[in-house]
């Protein structure tokens, strides 16, 4: 936890910013083949809202290149109720990308960001407003494991962000995941960021502002198959990683340097053995051994030197991260 993460809400009324007298709350939702949720979704959350009536809202899903009915679903709910808008991009440019189109259409003094499976709960939202009007501008979200959860996965995701924070000094807990609430301020300050291969939970961390924790029990997926596939988990921990730390290079230079100062050892003692005992140094099998683990070490090493040249030539390409095509239900600007 970051030195200033307290447990929400409590008030900190010193140090709380004026807030405006009728207050817009911005929901973004990624979608991805995501037909049946996207109603349930839209009632849970209009539930919510019909018993606050100090807070104006609004629900923006993005559509990120689905291959069913959601952008129809989207378009119909756009249709019917004022407060709801859709956002389309051309292609599937991935979860961290749909997030940020939504963020950056968002209108919101405030704005909550969350998944459409309805696994992150819809009901934890008067808590996450609570904790922003008492003066918190980040709320974090931390999910609390099922007594059901493997405990493969437990170790996996705790592995993953004691490695994150070790690597990149940015302290991140285990069950952080996109499911917060920001201010407009924190906002803001988010959107100056172009940088390729988007970790946003990261860059929240990163950016810092007076924040707070909220645990939430993470339910099961209300309707279909998730589509976050292992492949993309995997591609999501590495651009966290590579993009908050240049320490992997480090390491692979140190164990370069390791090498190195083992072959010396190496030619050091076949030296010794020759011209001093006068005898054939044993071990053949042993030297072809190490030689092949060294040249395995370059090759990662190699490797993970291509993987940072590679986010160089994208950053200098800088092309348009996500492409929107088409939106619904947005207020229509004065000038356009």
């Amino acid at each position: 936890m970051n030195p200033i993460d307290t447990p929400c809400p409590p008030s900190i009324p010193s140090e709380r910013q004026a807030l405006p007298s009728d207050p817009l709350i911005s929901i973004v939702v990624p979608a991805f083949n995501e037909t049946e949720n996207i109603p349930v979704l839209h009632q849970r959350v209009r539930a919510v809202f019909e018993n606050d009536p100090f807070h104006r809202w609004e629900l923006i899903f993005v559509d990120d290149g689905s291959r069913d009915n959601t952008w129809k679903t989207i378009g119909e709910l756009c249709q019917r109720h004022d407060n709801v808008r859709g956002i389309r991009l051309s292609r599937n440019f991935g979860h961290q990308y749909a997030l940020m189109a939504g963020l950056e259409h968002a209108a919101g003094d405030a704005v909550v960001t969350m998944d459409c499976d309805l696994q992150h709960p819809v009901e934890m939202l008067p808590r996450m407003i609570e904790a922003w009007t008492a003066g918190h501008q980040v709320v974090k979200m931390v999910r609390q494991d099922a007594p059901h959860t493997g405990l493969l996965k437990k170790w996996t995701s705790r592995l993953y962000y004691d490695l994150f924070t070790w690597l990149s000094d940015v302290p991140m807990r285990p069950g952080l995941a996109d499911f917060r609430l920001i201010d407009r301020q924190v906002l803001e300050e988010l959107k100056r960021f172009q940088e390729e291969g988007l970790f946003l939970r990261g860059l929240i961390e990163w950016i810092g502002f007076r924040a707070c924790e909220l645990p939430y029990q993470a339910a099961d997926r209300l309707k279909g198959t998730s589509q976050y596939s292992i492949q993309k988990m995997l591609k999501l921990a590495w651009h966290g990683i590579s993009s908050f730390s240049i320490l992997p290079l480090r390491i692979g230079m140190l164990f370069g340097i390791a090498g190195t100062v083992l072959s010396i050892l190496g030619i050091l003692y076949a030296l010794y053995g020759k011209w001093i005992n006068r005898e054939v140094v044993p071990g053949w099998a042993s030297i072809v051994m190490g030689t092949s683990l060294l040249f395995s070490l370059l090759f990662v090493y190699l490797g993970i030197l291509g993987e940072y040249i590679g986010r160089i030539v994208i950053e200098v390409r800088n092309r348009p991260r996500f492409i929107v095509m088409e939106t619904k239900g947005f207020p229509r600007h004065p000038n356009g």
